[in-house]
């Protein structure tokens, strides 16, 4: 009757370095190189087995990727069946080395071939080795696609806002108002144009002196003459005709007083002192007085 085979689980566990290196782990008991593995838990799937088992026996946490394989041989009398996952360890280790493992070495791929102590493990590294480190190769390459996308992505980000902050108009602190005109507090009045050669305009009316009645000389016969202005003498003197012209004529020299000219020869009645009398006065055309003296001779004659 057949036994039942013992189930194992565990990792082709490689660190990132140039080259990558494997993890072997040497045991305590029979001091031998190999690689690290260990038994199945009860209800403890394989994948989870091979994840806590290198854990135990390298002390570093890792990321399990794809499956590799399945290695199976005897073992004290019985099959034992190990598969194997591709994992990255982590930097530093996180916990102490189990009781079992003496110590954990991180080898190149040639070189942990040759430290592997049993034959069977050795041929199994030596077939999944290069697979394992191949997808690390791929997985590494799209991470560093990756983050030259995140960089590309950031550069552009970064463009992106220093033209937008170019773009910006830039504001002010305040609006400064440069030549802003003065405006007066009352309406600002032009100067009014000024007339060249105006007429000047007196601010009272002129009143002419009213002349002065003169008394002029008469013959016997007694005429009565209307006073009239004289132009050539003075208002305060009255004209007198000259003794040598009356004497010329032989005629006898009187002074005739002056007779005021009304306006009519009526006496005014009681209308008329109440109506205002509207009367245009005619200018009198003037005479020096030798001409009226003349005229008035002529006219006695």
């Amino acid at each position: 009757m057949a036994r039942t085979p013992v189930l194992a689980a565990g990792g082709i566990v490689l660190r990132r370095e140039t080259p990558p290196r494997f993890a072997v782990v040497r045991l305590r008991k029979r001091n031998e190189w190999v690689l690290p593995k260990g038994k199945l838990d009860d209800g403890e799937t394989a994948r989870d087995a091979a994840e806590r088992e290198v854990l135990e026996e390298t002390g570093h946490d890792v990321e399990v990727h794809e499956f590799l394989g399945t290695l199976v041989y005897d073992s004290g009398g019985r099959s034992k069946v190990v598969h194997y996952w591709r994992m990255d360890a982590g930097g530093k280790p996180v916990r102490a080395l189990m009781s079992d493992i003496r110590e954990v070495d991180w080898l190149p791929l040639d070189a942990a071939l040759e430290r592997l102590s049993r034959s069977y493990e050795r041929t199994f590294l030596e077939n999944v080795g290069p697979i394992a480190l191949q997808a690390a190769a791929n997985v590494e390459r799209e991470r560093r696609a990756r983050l030259r996308v995140a960089a590309a992505e950031r550069r552009r980000s970064r463009l992106a806002a220093d033209e937008s902050a170019v773009d910006a108009p830039a504001i002010a602190e305040g609006p400064v108002a440069a030549d802003v005109p003065v405006v007066a507090e009352g309406p600002v009045v032009a100067d009014a144009p000024v007339a060249a050669d105006a007429p000047v305009v007196a601010e009272t009316p002129i009143v002419v002196d009213t002349p002065t009645p003169v008394e002029v000389p008469v013959t016997n016969d007694a005429f009565d003459i209307a006073a009239t202005p004289a132009m050539d003498t003075e208002p305060d003197h009255p004209a007198m005709v000259p003794e040598h012209r009356a004497a010329d004529h032989g005629e006898a020299v009187e002074t005739a007083h002056v007779v005021e000219a009304t306006a009519s020869e009526q006496p005014p009645t009681p209308a008329r002192e109440t109506e205002p009398v509207a009367t245009t006065v005619q200018p009198i055309p003037r005479k020096n007085l030798i001409e009226r003296v003349r005229d008035w001779l002529r006219r006695a004659a």
